[in-house]
C-alpha cells in the first residue's frame, strides 16, 4: 500500500469534508439563493478555508451543480426502491398497485418532510425559470420519468387508468413541495398538518384510481 504523504488527507477525511461544505453550501443557496451566497461564506459556514471549498467543489457554478447532484442522489435511491417495489405490486392486481402507490407517495413525502432543504433549494431555482434549466433535466427529470414510467406500466397492465401520467406526477410533486414550505410556517401544528397531508393524498390517489377493498 502507498504510504500517504505527510498533509495529504486521507480518502475517508477527503469525502468528510467534501460532505461539510455541500451540506453548509445547500443550506446557503437554500435560504438565499446562489446570487447572494460567495464561497467565503460557504467556507465560514463549513468551517473550512476558501481554498478547501474551491479544491473539494470548484467553483461557485460547480458546487452549486454538486448540491443538486447531493440531494438528487439521496431521492433518487429512495424512490427507485420504492418504485421497485411498487412495480412488484403491479401483477398482484389494482387494489395492492393502488396500496403500493400509497406507499410511494409516503417515501416521496418522508424524504422531503426530513429534508426541507431539498423543498428550499429548488423553490430558489423555480424562481427563475429562464437561469439553470439544465439542473432541471439532470436532477428532476429522471425522477418524474421514473414514476411516470411506473404509472404507464400499471395502466398498461390494467391495474389502473392514468392517460396522462406527466400531469399526475407533476402536480403531486408540486403538492408535496408546498406541504414543505407549510410546514415550516410559525404557528401551525407540525405533527398534525403531516398526518392530515398524508390522509389527503390518499384520498387524491383514490379518487384518481379506486379505493382499495
Amino acid at each position: 500500500m502507498p504510504r500517504r504523504r505527510p498533509g495529504r488527507p486521507r480518502r475517508s477525511e477527503t469525502r468528510d469534508t467534501r460532505e461539510v461544505v455541500l451540506t453548509a453550501a445547500t443550506a446557503l443557496f437554500a435560504a438565499r439563493g446562489v446570487d447572494a451566497v460567495g464561497l467565503r461564506e460557504v467556507a465560514a459556514a463549513a468551517g473550512v478555508d476558501v481554498a478547501t471549498v474551491s479544491h473539494h467543489t470548484g467553483t461557485k457554478a460547480q458546487l452549486y451543480d454538486a448540491c443538486f447532484a447531493r440531494v438528487f442522489a439521496a431521492e433518487r435511491a429512495v424512490l427507485e426502491a420504492g418504485a421497485a417495489r411498487a412495480r412488484e405490486a403491479l401483477d398482484a392486481g389494482p387494489q395492492q398497485a393502488l396500496r403500493a402507490l400509497h406507499d410511494l407517495l409516503d417515501v416521496f413525502v418522508d424524504f422531503l418532510e426530513d429534508r426541507p432543504e431539498t423543498t428550499a433549494l429548488w423553490l430558489r431555482r423555480w424562481l427563475e425559470p429562464d437561469r439553470h434549466a439544465e439542473l432541471d433535466q439532470r436532477y428532476a427529470t429522471p425522477l418524474y420519468d421514473l414514476v411516470e414510467e411506473l404509472l404507464a406500466a400499471a395502466a398498461a397492465g390494467g391495474a389502473l387508468v392514468e392517460p396522462t401520467p406527466h400531469v399526475t406526477v407533476r402536480s403531486l410533486v408540486w403538492a408535496v413541495h408546498a406541504h414543505v414550505v407549510a410546514l415550516a410556517t410559525p404557528g401551525g401544528s407540525p405533527a398534525r398538518e403531516r398526518q392530515e397531508f398524508r390522509a389527503f393524498l390518499r384520498r387524491l390517489l383514490d379518487a384518481l384510481y379506486g379505493p382499495p377493498a
